[in-house]
């Protein structure tokens, strides 16, 4: 079966997993936007339960953007050492904060998200999908979301996040944009895995590219 040209689109295949995980607070576990801003800069090459364990004592010590204003990278260390890369994302961290200055300044937009060090397109999109920004510019397509939509037969293969959104974008509705990119990763979170998926309990198996030809 070809599941490229097939009949059935891809917004009714998917249909049940935007059932199961639509409704599913991000993995992240957030408090506020200020929270998640600076959780998804240092979860970039890192897991969200890492993030969600340094992020209680973190956030005792810089509660907000303001609080971050005068912090030299020597403070922000002792917090965050347990995370990749966490000189770069330091960097990143305060140089944001001397650009936003007050939480009441965090922008809500593709544009001005992007322009803040550490935000790409992808994080971009999760920002304003926890913020309920509507209607969604783009899909979340993270690391599980480049592994899962190949295998399951939705775009090619590619390493490329934003080459991935596109191709996602030309395949659904705008109405989905919001949805369907983070239940694709909860999907491979919990059942697409990397080794040894959970095929036979997969509800979209029977539109599966990889289910049905191995």
């Amino acid at each position: 079966m070809d599941l490229f040209s097939d009949s059935i689109s891809w917004a009714e295949k998917l249909a049940p997993i935007i059932t199961q995980y639509k409704d599913r607070k991000h993995p992240l576990e957030y408090q506020n936007l200020y929270q998640l801003v600076i959780m998804v800069i240092l979860s970039a090459q890192d897991s969200d339960a890492n993030i969600n364990k340094i992020a209680p004592a973190l956030f005792r010590r810089f509660p907000n953007f303001e609080s971050l204003q005068h912090t030299t990278h020597d403070d922000l260390f002792p917090y965050i050492s347990g995370v990749r890369h966490f000189q770069m994302k330091s960097a990143w961290i305060l140089e944001t904060a001397q650009l936003i200055k007050t939480d009441k300044n965090i922008p809500l937009t593709m544009e001005t998200l992007t322009q803040l060090k550490g935000i790409g397109r992808k994080s971009a999109n999760v920002i304003m999908k926890e913020s309920f920004v509507k209607p969604a510019v783009g899909i979340v397509v993270d690391l599980h979301v480049l592994r899962v939509a190949p295998r399951i037969g939705l775009i090619p293969a590619t390493k490329d996040g934003n080459k991935a959104e596109k191709l996602l974008m030309q395949l659904f509705p705008r109405t989905l944009w919001e949805d369907v990119g983070m239940c694709i990763s909860f999907l491979g979170r919990e059942i697409c895995r990397p080794t040894n998926p959970k095929c036979p309990g997969c509800f979209i198996n029977a539109h599966c590219h990889y289910y049905n030809n191995n």
